[in-house]
C-alpha cells in the first residue's frame, strides 16, 4: 500500500532538494528493466529506499530524508512502475522477483551491506528482504507497517476502514455491481486486466482514489484524481500482489521474525493510520526484540505527515551522527 505521497512532505523538516549523481536503467531479466538512482555522498553510509504500493514508484522528495553529506541514497522504481519498464506489467512481477532485484542492485553498485528504509508496502518488502538476506541488512527503518496478511486486506477492502469513511467507501464500491461486492479485490481484478486501457484507467482511478483519500490525517475524504496512467500501474500492481497475498504464507513475516532477531530497527507508526492500523506495528515490535517503536500522535499513514517526516529524519540523523 501507499501511494506516492512523499511529494507533499513537510519541507521544513527535510533536507534541501538534491540531484542524483548516478541514474541508470538496470536489466534484471525476464523482460524487465528497472530505474535506479544514487544521490548524496558516494562514500557515505548506503541506504536503499523501498517505495510503497506496490506500484507507487519513487519520488525526488524521498531523497530528502537523508543528510546528503552522510548517506549514499539508493532509490529505484520497482518492476512495472515509475520509469521501470514494461510499465504496468505484472508478468514476472512478484515479491520474490523484487527481492532478487534488490540484491542485483546491491551487487551492481558494489555495496556490501546497507540500511533498508521502507514504508507501507515498502516496509513489507524491507522485512522480507531482511529475512532473506540478514547479512546484507545493517538496520531497518520502517514506516506505516503492513505485513501483507489476509486480515489487513480484509480491513481495507472488506469494509473496516469504510466504517470510518462511509461516503468515501460508497464511492469506491459504486462501480462494482452489488452481487460482486463480497470480494472487491477480485471484482476490481476483473476490470483492471481486460486489455482495454480506457476501461482499466477508469477502474484504476477509483481504486487509487480510495487509498489516497485515507492517507493523511488532514484528508477531507477526497484524495483528488490521480493521473490515469499512474493510477493504472498503481492499481494493477497492488491488485496483482494482493490477489496473491504477496506470494507469502499468511502471517509469514511474524512467523519468521527470528531471521531478523539480530538486526536493529526502528518502526515509525501513525496512531490514526487508517490504511495500515497500528496493531501490526505493535505486533511486530513485540516479536522483534531489537526494534524501537515510535507511535506518532495526530498522524495517519502518509510519509508526508509532519510528525512522521520529522521522526524519520531524526532517526536517520541518529544512526549516522554528523
Amino acid at each position: 500500500m501507499d501511494r506516492n505521497s512523499g511529494q507533499r512532505a513537510a519541507g521544513q523538516v527535510l533536507y534541501p532538494p538534491v540531484d542524483p549523481f548516478d541514474q541508470r536503467m538496470l536489466d534484471v531479466g525476464e523482460g524487465h528493466t528497472i530505474y535506479v538512482e544514487q544521490s548524496g555522498n558516494p562514500e557515505g553510509v548506503p541506504v536503499v529506499v523501498l517505495h510503497g504500493g506496490p506500484g507507487g514508484g519513487c519520488s525526488p522528495a524521498m531523497r530528502r530524508y537523508f543528510d546528503p553529506a552522510r548517506y549514499r541514497v539508493v532509490l529505484f522504481d520497482q518492476r512495472g512502475c515509475g520509469r521501470s519498464r514494461p510499465f504496468a506489467g505484472v508478468e514476472a512481477n512478484t515479491t520474490w522477483h523484487l527481492v532478487r532485484d534488490i540484491e542485483r542492485i546491491r551487487e551492481t553498485l558494489g555495496i556490501d551491506s546497507w540500511i533498508v528504509f521502507g514504508g507501507s508496502w515498502g516496509a513489507t518488502l524491507s522485512l522480507i528482504y531482511a529475512q532473506a538476506h540478514p547479512e546484507r541488512t545493517r538496520h531497518l527503518v520502517l514506516r506505516g507497517v503492513f505485513l501483507m496478511t489476509r486480515s489487513e486486506l480484509d480491513w481495507f477492502y472488506g469494509g473496516g476502514a469504510g466504517a470510518f469513511w462511509p461516503e468515501t467507501w460508497a464511492r469506491f464500491v459504486a462501480p462494482i455491481p452489488e452481487e460482486e461486492r463480497d470480494d472487491l479485490i477480485a471484482a476490481y481484478a476483473r476490470r483492471l486486466f481486460t486489455g482495454n486501457q480506457a476501461e482499466e484507467v477508469t477502474y484504476a482511478k477509483a481504486w487509487s482514489a480510495w487509498e489516497n483519500a485515507l492517507a493523511s490525517m488532514s484528508s477531507s475524504g477526497h484524495g483528488g484524481e490521480p493521473p490515469g496512467q499512474y493510477a493504472r500501474a498503481f492499481a494493477r500492481l497492488e491488485n496483482h500482489y494482493f490477489t496473491h497475498l504477496g506470494w507469502l504464507e499468511d502471517n509469514q513475516i511474524l512467523d519468521q521474525v527470528d531471521r531478523i532477531a539480530d538486526i536493529p530497527g526502528h518502526i515509525v507508526q501513525g496512531r490514526y493510520d487508517m490504511i495500515c492500523p497500528p496493531r501490526m506495528a505493535h505486533a511486530l515490535h513485540r516479536a522483534w526484540p531489537k526494534s524501537d517503536l515510535r507511535m506518532i500522535p495526530d498522524a495517519g499513514h502518509a510519509l508526508s505527515e509532519p510528525g512522521i517526516s520529522a521522526e524519520l529524519v531524526r532517526i536517520m540523523n541518529t544512526l549516522v551522527p554528523a
